[in-house]
């Protein structure tokens, strides 16, 4: 784990070491690499190496004075993927999850497979729920654990969280024409009781080609936490299965389908 420019700009990195196929850890908004590696990583190191980053203004990566968007995290784990010279797999939640979705779309020949935890392609998708502001208990409570590994320290999280919101409230903007254009395998990952509806998930399953599906029942937008080893084996298993999928009465995946591989 070190400390290397990302687009000219010092970020938080843990790269791979070689020898297995590599899954990079992509994290959530107001969150860091430290949530998914402490998580989902133990469990996945298995049959993987393990990658990860902090973006811009998330965890032990500093920030810059330039908004918040998706397309500048895609940017940022585009830079990544380059670094690593390397295919790999990317397994994103949340914020990360969108920006799989987007890395998958411009950068195809960088991605082998893609989970996406508890996304949302469109801001419109997600369930009207109040998004946290300052002064508030719950922003203090976020406000120490950033603080705790920021560069700027506690000073700075008023201006991460109002970036955040605003991004939240803006993006990101992929239509199901952009997504029906992604041509890296798929798995659509949420809770049943996630921040984006349940008609929004699946029209994001329905519209990527070579995709999947798993609800996990009483599960939110915190399903990786609430059931870590579930959600591993139903990643492991995507990752590492033979596609397509052979179904036994097979309706949206006809027998004759196939699929160039990894």
């Amino acid at each position: 784990m070190s400390t290397r420019p990302l687009l000219g700009h010092p970020s938080w990195m843990k790269l791979p070491r070689r020898g297995k196929p590599v899954v990079v850890l992509l994290h959530g908004g107001m969150s860091s690499s430290a949530s998914l590696l402490a998580s989902i990583g133990p469990g996945l190191s298995k049959d993987f190496r393990i990658g990860a980053f902090d973006r811009r203004g998330h965890g032990r990566t500093a920030d810059t004075p330039e908004p918040f968007s998706y397309e500048a995290m895609a940017d940022e784990t585009i830079a990544y993927l380059e670094l690593l010279g390397r295919r790999a797999h990317l397994v994103g939640h949340s914020d990360g999850a969108n920006v799989a979705l987007l890395v998958a779309l411009r950068r195809p020949d960088l991605v082998k497979r893609v989970v996406v935890v508890g996304g949302n392609f469109h801001y419109s998708g997600l369930v009207d729920f109040p998004l946290l502001e300052a002064d508030t208990p719950g922003f203090d409570e976020w406000a120490q654990k950033y603080a705790a590994v920021a560069p700027e320290g506690l000073s700075h999280a008023r201006e991460v969280l109002a970036k955040t919101n605003e991004m939240f409230r803006t993006g990101p903007t992929m239509t199901t024409e952009d997504l029906a254009r992604i041509t890296v395998p798929v798995l659509v990952l949420a809770g049943d009781d996630d921040v984006a509806t349940l008609e929004h998930t699946v029209a994001m399953y329905e519209s990527i080609p070579n995709s999947q599906l798993a609800i996990v029942p009483g599960t939110s937008h915190a399903v990786l936490k609430e059931r870590t080893k579930d959600c591993v084996r139903l990643i492991r298993r995507f990752l590492t299965q033979r596609l397509p999928p052979q179904t036994r009465a097979p309706l949206r995946r006809p027998p004759d389908q196939g699929f160039p591989g990894d």
